[in-house]
């Protein structure tokens, strides 16, 4: 029988994280979009919540528990209920370590895990989306060509979480063959020769208190040991999966807060004798908001389960990240429109959900459960 209960830990896990949300991310949202900057005391406080060591083994310092890919989209959902570019800075490590717990080879976690296990938040990154207008992800044009005892990687990429700062980057490059069975990561430090950063915030219409930075790859060369996975490389597919459910699961929580904020908003405006939320196209497009957010979040899971027993979770993920993506905008545009005039005005926040929907919809590479 299928079962949708959450565990007790999971449910544990779940209302930690949305009281952290609610009570953390949620009140600091609006200035940190309008500063396009975060505090290094936010990201102390994300850090304090072991959402990325938890899962390392217990000898490289980390708590030893298992990964679950489900647990991983609840959390990543309730931190966006707080604030979306928040909740993806929060989980920004992951893109770096949760590949490296998937496919790292002994030698490559005892080296770079411990990093990450620290009482202070450390940066390291997924260089995943290129500058392209047709960017696909089983067509990528940054290239890894093998080279003497190593390999030499060019390219270009864009929308690189903490670029500014990342100690490392897991830097993704088409291999051999084509589409994602030929995709490649490999390890490449901040300071590798033909490695150029512009940290240069480039104008974005969502995500403003994120980081996001651009890479030029002009013939970095690395050794056979930066390739992930060693010797059997990467299940490419498998990571790609990852980097949309964890996109989707954001957007899953911004329409939630979306929802929550537009309800209530609705219950108290009043217009023509009564409350706007018992006119009845208000009310329908309210139930819609309800049914369409269970609906994305039951796809996320799904999927999730796929990923976390091992299972192909390509078409599931795919299914899943284009559904979000198109409901998730259906969801902001109609929380502008009950709000009418206010839906426009920067007195409230659903122009700037409405801002980083449009963003989350069509970026990869955020958040990797």
């Amino acid at each position: 029988m299928i079962s949708f209960e959450l565990t007790e830990e999971q449910t544990f896990i779940r209302e930690s994280v949305r009281k952290f949300a609610r009570t953390e991310l949620r009140e600091i949202a609006r200035k940190c979009d309008e500063a396009s900057n975060l505090s290094d005391e936010l990201l102390a406080k994300t850090w304090e919540l072991a959402l990325t060591s938890s899962s390392i083994p217990e000898r490289l310092g980390g708590a030893g528990l298992p990964h679950s890919c489900v647990t991983f989209a609840i959390v990543a959902e309730e931190l966006a209920f707080g604030d979306a570019p928040l909740a993806a800075a929060a989980l920004a490590p992951s893109l770096f370590v949760n590949p490296l717990l998937d496919f790292g080879t002994r030698e490559q976690q005892e080296e770079l895990l411990p990093l990450f296990t620290t009482n202070r938040y450390h940066a390291a990154s997924l260089a995943l989306h290129e500058p392209n207008f047709a960017f696909d992800p089983a067509k990528l044009r940054t290239v890894a060509e093998p080279r003497g005892k190593g390999y030499r990687i060019s390219g270009s990429k864009c929308f690189v979480p903490f670029g500014d700062r990342a100690s490392h980057f897991l830097v993704v490059a088409r291999g051999d063959t084509d589409g994602l069975e030929g995709l490649e990561a490999f390890i490449v430090p901040r300071d590798a020769p033909g490695l150029r950063l512009s940290i240069e915030r480039e104008p974005t219409l969502g995500l403003q208190a994120l980081p996001l930075a651009r890479l030029e790859l002009r013939g970095v060369e690395v050794g056979a040991e930066a390739r992930l996975g060693g010797d059997r490389g990467i299940d490419g597919a498998r990571l790609i999966n990852r980097c949309r459910l964890g996109s989707a699961a954001l957007a899953v929580g911004l329409s939630r807060a979306i929802q929550e904020f537009v309800i209530g908003y609705a219950k108290e405006r009043v217009a023509f004798g009564q409350p706007i939320a018992q006119k009845q196209v208000i009310a329908f497009t309210l139930a819609d908001m309800e049914i369409e957010t269970h609906s994305m979040r039951h796809l996320v899971w799904k999927a999730a389960s796929r990923l976390e027993q091992g299972r192909d979770a390509t078409r599931a993920s795919t299914l899943a990240q284009s559904y979000v993506s198109r409901e998730a905008m259906t969801i902001a545009d109609n929380g502008i429109q009950i709000l009418g005039g206010h839906g426009y005005v920067r007195s409230y926040p659903v122009e700037m959900w409405y801002r980083n929907a449009r963003a989350l919809t069509v970026l990869d590479g955020l958040v990797a459960l």
